[in-house]
Parts: structure tokens; sequence; C-alpha cells
């Protein structure tokens, strides 16, 4: 593999050189700026051989440099390795950003290319302002990868469907007038949607084009006069179009957005977000026409789930419960019997969510790892890579599933026999971290920024940290990692509103060790009014029980026992009535009180 990807890099090498370009610029996503995407667009992939999901690939005529975050870092390492590709850690003192490893790496006047249908606005304006200070020129490229990838996957085709209106809750129109309303809020005529989560919630609709996300490639115009939907008529079964076209939505070719766009008229004012659109898109509207930077509206109304939708949600985590019992009770079970690898627990993780009813997928590719793979954040394990499981440490599983009532992502770690003192402490202290945050009360206007540190606080009493953030948006049987908002230390501006779930994992990492992570998904609700001002909380969703042979009671307060003992109790009343009396007892044992 390292010899293909050293091929590659030079068959880029010889069309920079005939593009008359110095460097190429790899953001790694499609012209939707998807975390995850089809296989057309795993560019990152293709030149690299770095299966992460984040990440920026920089090939200069005599460098190559991969940007990735603390999740990735020693997964990065191992991919790369004998590439010729230099690991840069991205948010880590004495590496440099990309536009600055251009400046040591280049001569002012040259030139850099990079393909604008996969840059955002922001970026792209960033990154032209950076080189121009160092006088090197940014340039549009074009896909220069598609000229040395002969068997390049075709863009995905695959038929979409309605989310049905007793899972959506909210209707089409009811959706495309609160859009309308806020851009007349706003003071805009029109707003492109690109994102594809975006685009799924706004029309009920979802598809396979991305693996693990219900979405489908399109784009879309939303207007007070008019909705355009733009899709690839294949991807439409003829009865559901005609029921979009019945509605009132019009439907045109996937390839037609940017005629669309290069023929509004120039009065238009358009509402643009400049982090969920691309360069390229932007070019294509007429200069004259105004231009409004702001959050994408459906992203703003998405992150606030209706009661209805939290009320399905409930219903999703139940059965999702269910399913990482059967699967606990599984292990216990064949762990002495059978040879059981972090691949088959992947695989048996998924077998029992797929017994349960509306369930039409993972949610992301499980993360398991057993002993010094537990240290690995995002580690992908495959039947080649996948240790064998003993009776002996810690095993950590990070799962999810995409069922039509809601998205769940859960992560246990597990004791698999008696600990040492160190490993019951660091388990403690990463649980602490999480019932800290999940009993935070906060006033209204309260960033995910403000609240971080209640779940890094117990360890950094100890000289202990983890580096990625600890909490992040999910949608509502969309994408697990779902914006605008986030709990992590970087700022964000975006506050935390009553109806945002969100997940709670806070994690300690001992490389060559193990790892430790406990996750749960909460509810942001209202708590209380008082003379000063108004207060929210959170509310658990997640019903799993937490292993208590890993925790050293004697670390927690009376408040952190209690909770504890009635997220059990609370664990056990809701699956009990799901399970058979085997589950139910097995359950009973695990949610014993401490």
């Amino acid at each position: 593999m390292k010899e293909l990807i050293k091929e590659r890099i030079s068959a880029l090498r010889s069309k920079m050189q005939d593009a008359g370009i110095e460097a190429y610029l790899i953001y790694g996503t499609d012209p939707h700026l998807s975390e995850y995407v089809p296989e057309h667009w795993l560019t990152r992939l293709f030149i690299s051989g770095f299966t992460g999901s984040a990440g920026m690939v920089i090939i200069s005529s005599e460098k190559a440099a991969l940007w990735t975050d603390s999740r990735y870092f020693l997964q990065a390492e191992e991919q790369i390795q004998g590439s010729g590709i230099e690991l840069v850690k991205m948010r880590t003192p004495g590496y440099p950003e990309p536009a600055e490893w251009l400046k040591i790496n280049l001569k002012a006047g040259v030139q850099v290319g990079t393909d604008e249908s996969c840059i955002s606005a922001n970026q792209y304006r960033s990154m032209l302002q950076m080189l121009d200070q160092s006088g090197i020129i940014l340039k549009e490229s074009g896909d220069l990868l598609n000229e040395i990838w002969p068997d390049r996957p075709a863009l995905p085709d695959s038929e979409i469907y309605e989310h049905e209106l007793r899972f959506a809750s909210t209707d089409r129109k009811t959706k495309t007038t609160a859009i309308c309303y806020e851009l007349e809020k706003l003071g805009a005529d029109l707003q492109i949607i690109t994102s594809l989560d975006d685009l799924a919630w706004t029309f009920n609709l979802r598809g396979t084009d991305v693996e693990c996300n219900p979405v489908f490639m399109a784009y879309a115009a939303i207007s007070t006069t008019e909705t355009t939907l733009f899709i690839d008529d294949h991807k439409l079964p003829s009865g559901l179009k005609t029921k979009l076209e019945t509605e009132g939505i019009q439907i045109r070719a996937y390839r037609e957005l940017a005629d669309f766009l290069r023929n509004l008229p120039t009065s238009t004012r358009v509402l643009l977000d400049p982090d969920r659109t691309n360069q390229s898109i932007l070019k294509n509207i007429p200069d004259q026409c105004t231009i409004i930077e702001s959050l994408s509206v459906p992203c703003k109304l998405k992150a606030i789930k209706s009661e209805a939708e939290i009320s399905n949600i409930r219903q999703a985590m139940k059965k999702d419960g269910v399913a990482m019992v059967e699967f606990l009770y599984w292990l216990e079970n064949k762990l002495d019997n059978i040879t059981v690898t972090e691949y088959t627990v992947a695989e048996k993780l998924t077998e029992f969510r797929a017994k349960q009813p509306d369930f039409k997928g993972i949610s992301f590719f499980p993360i398991v790892g057993y002993k010094e793979h537990g240290a690995i954040v995002h580690f992908h394990v495959s039947e080649d890579n996948a240790l064998p499981i003993e009776k002996d440490g810690f095993l950590l599983f990070d799962s999810g599933g995409q069922y039509l009532d809601g998205t769940t992502d859960i992560t246990r770690t597990i004791a698999l026999s008696e600990l040492t003192s160190q490993q019951k402490t660091d388990f403690t202290l990463v649980l602490k971290g999480m019932i800290s945050l999940t009993l935070a009360k906060f006033p209204l206007n309260t960033r995910g920024y403000h609240l971080d540190i209640l779940a890094r606080k117990e360890m950094w009493q100890h000289g202990l940290n983890y580096g990625h953030g600890t909490g992040h948006g999910v949608g509502y049987f969309l994408n697990v990692h779902e914006g605008p908002m986030s709990i992590r230390q970087e700022y964000n501006d975006r506050v935390i509103e009553a109806g945002m779930v969100l997940s709670n994992e806070p994690a300690l990492y001992r490389l060559g060790e193990y790892g430790i992570r406990t996750e749960n998904m909460m509810v942001c609700v209202t708590d209380q009014s008082t003379g000063f001002g108004d207060f929210l909380k959170f509310d658990t969703l997640t019903l799993c029980p937490i292993d208590t042979k890993a925790i050293d009671k004697n670390q927690l307060c009376l408040e952190e026992i209690n909770w504890l003992n009635h997220y059990h109790k609370r664990v056990y009343d809701e699956l009990k009535p799901l399970v058979n009396n085997e589950l139910k007892a097995f359950m009973k044992e695990l949610t014993k009180p401490i």
C-alpha cells in the first residue's frame, strides 16, 4: 500500500507540474463539505492511505503532509508510515498550520492549487488572505485527482425514500415555512442549502449515499416564493417525485444548481452559510446579488428537537439499550467458550441492534479497543488488525444505531478482570466528569466551552486530560455528528438551548496500555426561572448499565453515588418490560446499587 501511495503522489506531482502549481491542497471532503463522504470523494484516503474522518493533505513538489486531530494521531502515524507523508498534529504546540507550512516550504510568487468545490467559502477566504501575506497565489485548479484515479468510484445513485410523518413529526410545508420566516427576519430572499443533513431534514427524505448517514446527494434553494430541489430524476421514485411536485416543490437536475445561481435576479438577497457552502457555489452567484452570511437556517432549526422527536428518540434509546444489554450478556457468557476478537465485538454490536424494530443501520463504524487499542481514540478495527479478547484489563466499545425514530451513540468501557488501583482511579475520574456535566444547571445563553471544564476538572486535579471534545450534537435519524453546538474547550459561539441533543463523553487514554471512555446522550431541558434568570439542565437519554466493578466507590461523593444508583434503577425499570427473564436477572445484577 505504501508503494501505491508513493506512485499516486508522484502521478499527482506530474499533473501539478502541468498545471503550473507548486502545491495542491486536499481537504478530504465533498462539494457538500460532509464529514463522512461517498466513496467517490474519499480523496484524502486515496492520496494518503489515512482512513480517518478528519484531516487535510498538502502535496508539494518536494514534500507531503497530513493534518489531523488528536483522535487520530496514533492511527495516522501507523497508516502513513513509510509513505513519505509527514504527520502534522492539529491544535498542538510546535506544529504549523497549513498556511504556515506552505510559507515555510514554498517561495513567494508560486501558485498553490485546490478544488474550489471541496473547500468552504470561509476556508478559501482565510487561506487566500494568509497566502497573500506570504506572496503565494491560491488558484482554482480543479480536481487533479480525477486524472490519476482510473478506477474512481462513480457518484452514488441510490434511490431515496420518505421519512414518514409519524417519525418525522413535522411536514415539509411547515418546515419550509419556518425557514422562510427566518429568512425574512435576516433580510434574505433565498437560501442555498448544501449540507446533506440539512436537506434530508427539510424535505423529510432519507437516502443511502453515505455509509452510516441516511442522506443523499442533492442541493436545494428555498425562497419566500418557491422551493427547488436539485436531485437527479433516477434517485426519486416516480410516486415520491409526483408527491413532491404536488406540494409545490420544483425538481431540477443535481448539476443545474450552477445555472440556477448564475441566472438569479441581480436584486436577490442570498443567505449563505460560509462554513457550509463551497467556494465554487459562491463564485456562481452574480456579483450584483447581495450575500448575507449567516448560519444555515435548517442547521439552526433542526438542532432543536421537537417534543415529538424527543419522545421518539426515547423509544429508540430503549431499543438500543436492549441491544446493548443483549450484547453484554452474550460477551459475559461467550468469552470463556469461543474466540472473541475486537472485530467479533463490532459485528455482534451491529447484530443485536439489527434485531430491533425500525433499525436502518449503524450510525458509524464501531470503535472497539481492547487493552492498548483502547488508547487509539477512533480505532478502526478490521479482521486483520483485531486483537483477541481475554479476561484481562479494559475493553472499550463505542457504537450507535440509526433507527427511524432516532440516532444513537454510546460508549462503555468494561473491566474483564480485577483492576489495578490506577485503572480504577482512571475509570472513576472519567465517570465523575460524565456525572458532573450531566448534573449541570446553567443560565440561558451558556455556550458549550463554558461547560466543558465540568467534565475535565477532576482529571485536571490529577494532572490528566483528553485531547478531544466532550460533547457533539446528534441528529434525528441523521448524522451522528451534528452542529452547530458542541461542548469542547475550543471556542464555539453557539449557545446550548432546550431541545438540543448532545453526547457527553469524557475520556482518558494511556498510550500503549488502555483507554477509558464513558458516553451517554442527553437532551437539554428547561430547569427553573428565578430572580436571576431562566436556567437549563440536561436529561440523560441513553439507557445502558455502567460497569460498577471498575469504580472506586471511595472516590465518589454522595451526590455522584445517588446519581449512579438512580440512573441504574431507571435503566432497569425502563428496559425490564422489553427483555426476557434471563436478561432481566442479568440486568438486575448489573444495575444493583453501589
